[in-house]
Order: C-alpha cells, then sequence, then structure tokens
C-alpha cells in the first residue's frame, strides 16, 4: 500500500487544498480532498488499459467552489432536506439557510461541511491506510446550536474495501446527520448508470411531496417501481418515477447493526460493489439533476451520468417523532460506519 499527498490548489483565501491519494496492493486508488472532506475519485485497475474512474469530480479546485453538485463531499451537519429550514429543539424554534430553491434547507445550508477546509492527516497502518480530517463547526454556523467537533477518516485495506468512519460530540443539543455525497458510475466515462442492475436490502421506503420533503408515510416497495429488493435495472422502470429516483429506503436491519445496504453492478464490465452500513436509511438518487457540465478528463456529467447511495438516517427527522432521532446530545457520541466494497 501507499500513501501520496501533494498540493491540489489554493483557495481565493489563501487557504491550502491538499489532496490525499491511497493505493493498495491491488491498483485500487482513492483520493481525498480537504475542501469538504471530499472523497475526489476512486479508480479501479483494468486489464491492458488505464484505470477507470468509477465516481464523478472535477478537475480543478474552481469547479468545486463555483458548482453545488456535492461531488463525493461530507455533508453535513444535516444531509438531505430539512422542510422550510426550521426545526424545534428544546422548546426554541431555530431557522436555518433554505439553500434549496429558496425553500428548504439542503445539505447542511449555504455553506456546508462540503464547503469548508479539514485538516488532514494520512496514517499508514498494517493492512490499511487512512486518512483522518476533523473540523469544529462553530455554534451558528448555517443557524445551527452548539459547537461541533467532527471526525472522518477514510480507509483503504489491501482487500479492496473503503470504509468510512465518522464521529461527532456537542456542547449544546443539535441535529446531526452525516453521508457522503459521492457519485458512482461503475461504467467508467461516456456512459450513464441506466444499465447498472442494483439491489436494495429495503421492503420500505419514504414517499416525498413534489418538493422532495418526506410525506412521513413509510410505504412498501412491493409491486411498484421503487422495488429493487432484488436486482433490478436502474432503467428500467425510472420512466414511471416522475423526476427519476430521489428517495430515501428504510433498511431492514436493527438500529445501529452493521450490515449490508446495497449492492450495485455494471453487468458489461464486471465491476461491482457492496454497502455496508450502521445507518437505517439510504438515499437512492439518479443522478437526474446533472447538466452536462466538463469533470474530470472531458468527462460530460450528462443526465443519470451517475448515482449517489448515501447512507444516512431519514430525510426531516428532526421536524417527525416518528422517525429515528438526529437530535445529538452533548453527552453523546454521534458514530457512523459505511463500507463500500468492490470487485473487478
Amino acid at each position: 500500500m501507499s500513501i501520496q499527498s501533494c498540493l491540489f490548489g489554493e483557495l481565493p483565501s489563501g487557504e491550502n487544498i491538499d489532496l490525499f491519494r491511497l493505493t493498495n496492493a491491488q491498483g485500487l486508488k482513492v483520493e481525498i480532498l480537504t475542501l469538504g472532506a471530499t472523497l475526489r475519485q476512486v479508480s479501479l485497475p483494468a486489464a491492458n488499459a488505464a484505470d477507470v474512474t468509477i465516481t464523478l469530480g472535477h478537475a480543478a479546485l474552481g469547479s468545486y467552489i463555483d458548482k453545488a453538485c456535492y461531488f463525493g463531499s461530507t455533508i453535513g451537519r444535516v444531509c438531505n432536506r430539512i422542510a422550510n429550514g426550521t426545526f424545534e429543539l428544546e422548546g426554541r424554534k431555530y431557522q436555518l439557510a433554505t439553500n434549496d430553491h429558496d425553500r428548504h434547507h439542503l445539505h447542511g445550508g449555504d455553506l456546508g461541511f462540503d464547503r469548508r477546509v479539514w485538516l488532514g492527516q494520512a496514517t499508514a497502518l498494517a493492512g490499511e491506510d487512512r486518512v483522518t480530517l476533523r473540523r469544529v463547526s462553530p455554534a451558528g454556523e448555517e443557524g445551527y446550536p452548539g459547537n461541533l467537533e467532527v471526525e472522518v477518516i477514510y480507509c483503504l485495506t489491501d482487500d479492496n474495501r473503503l470504509r468510512i468512519e465518522y464521529t461527532a460530540s456537542t456542547d449544546q443539543p443539535t441535529p446531526v446527520n452525516l453521508t457522503n455525497h459521492a457519485f458512482w458510475n461503475l461504467a467508467g466515462p461516456n456512459a450513464t448508470i441506466l444499465d447498472h442492475e442494483l439491489l436494495l436490502c429495503a421492503q420500505t421506503y419514504l414517499p416525498v411531496d413534489e418538493t422532495l420533503i418526506p410525506t412521513g408515510e413509510q410505504r412498501r416497495v412491493a409491486d411498484s417501481p421503487m422495488d429493487f429488493r432484488h436486482f433490478q435495472r436502474v432503467g428500467g422502470q425510472i420512466d414511471q418515477v416522475p423526476g427519476g429516483y430521489d428517495h430515501c429506503y428504510i433498511l431492514d436491519k436493527q438500529e445501529m447493526s452493521f450490515a449490508k445496504a446495497a449492492v450495485l453492478s455494471d453487468p458489461q464490465s464486471g465491476r461491482s460493489m457492496e454497502i455496508y452500513t450502521t445507518e437505517p436509511g439510504i438515499q437512492f438518487y439518479s443522478g437526474n439533476f446533472l447538466d452536462g457540465s466538463d469533470g474530470q478528463g472531458q468527462r460530460m456529467f450528462q443526465q443519470h451520468g451517475g448515482l449517489c447511495l448515501e447512507a444516512q438516517k431519514f430525510p426531516n427527522s428532526v421536524n417527525y417523532q416518528s422517525f429515528p432521532t438526529t437530535v445529538l446530545k452533548p453527552t453523546e457520541t454521534y458514530r457512523q460506519v459505511t463500507e463500500h466494497r468492490f470487485a473487478w
């Protein structure tokens, strides 16, 4: 295994953004940025060819600053949406940034964790290399209460596992729901994910309203285009889902148990990825809003050019007592482990 680091670029503020590159014995490569604790790139070796990049990402730092695509970024304090950007906690009402069509709070706000600079450090251990990223989110940032200390650790192993470990602690009660927003395309450049096959370990999902806020209902997937309990082609019934998939699935697992959540495969190349997590839900997003802008190596991010499988607690949980709580108290420590297992 090997670890390399270099300067990726400089922000207008003068802050340096570092890139860490981890490579395992099988040739699996992972790149991580200190901007947004971002998983910039995952590349797999290919027979008689150059490595194949299976994530979407930008070639230059400026695009990460200018665009809000969240490619591979750590999302927080709260991923996904909070209705109307408001919630009540211990008798006090909080107003957050409404950066989703000026109505809802999305992915932590105008300057969420994806646009913050993290302190990064690489460490080589027996059988795995890791990059640890830390930051303190001060009280009032994007409207949230409490000072939140956050740590994200990316671990790459020689048996082709990429594990992401999250921890957080606070000095006041505050909502916390972290995830990684990687866009995956196992087919590589210039393909869509419509011919990928997907399995989700979920019998129920959360229906949403026209603004993508969960209605509060927990609906069974059976006999609907939402059913991925067995491998289904992603594009097989996508036309029957208005706007495409952007829904949270309720995983068939006990709370905080580490269990399989999803399997994604590309039948043509033979590449596959399994996802295991401690989280109760996984957001499946089919890249509906990708608009054809440039990415790495002249790659065009066409509609459905990548998909997201984001392990998390349920969207808008802070406003639904029936959903698992996202409120972290000073006496508690937030913990999450999500692992990606690759084969090719």
